[in-house]
């Protein structure tokens, strides 16, 4: 056995115990599909919006739960970070569906299109993003 072989070699057995605890615990799709999955959104309101139109917003996301199904938990609430990195975004609203598949639901639902057509509607939003994941790993 060549030197170099011999040294691959030893390399992959001494990396194995690392290795097979990640492929034992490796991403199952069907068990992902049956986690909780948060839906994080997060708005940056433009200048001028009052206080009583992001009442009016948060009101309408938190009726989503009501109105969709699939939808677990609702939160909301305002930025406080003394870091000041949150680049202007400060209204955090945050779902739990059920699974992968109840927030796919969501997505193309009408009263969530409804939610859509309200924010186009106030025109106040200056900028959102986005975070989606599964919980319970």
């Amino acid at each position: 056995m060549s030197k170099n072989v011999g040294r691959a070699l030893l390399l992959v057995l001494l990396t194995l115990p690392c290795i097979s605890p990640l492929v034992a615990h490796g991403t199952n799709e069907a068990h992902v599909q049956k986690q909780p999955v948060r839906h994080i959104v997060v708005f940056k309101y433009k200048p001028g919006t009052t206080p009583e139109q992001i009442r009016q917003v948060t009101d309408a996301f938190r009726d989503l739960r009501t109105k969709i199904p699939g939808i677990t938990a609702f939160e909301d609430g305002v930025n406080n970070s003394p870091e000041g990195k949150n680049l202007g975004f400060t209204h955090v609203y945050q779902m739990t569906f059920e699974d992968a598949a109840a927030r796919d639901a969501y997505l193309p639902h009408p009263e969530h299109a409804k939610f859509g057509q309200l924010l186009g509607k106030l025109a106040i939003v200056a900028d959102v993003f986005v975070v989606d994941y599964a919980t319970g790993r």
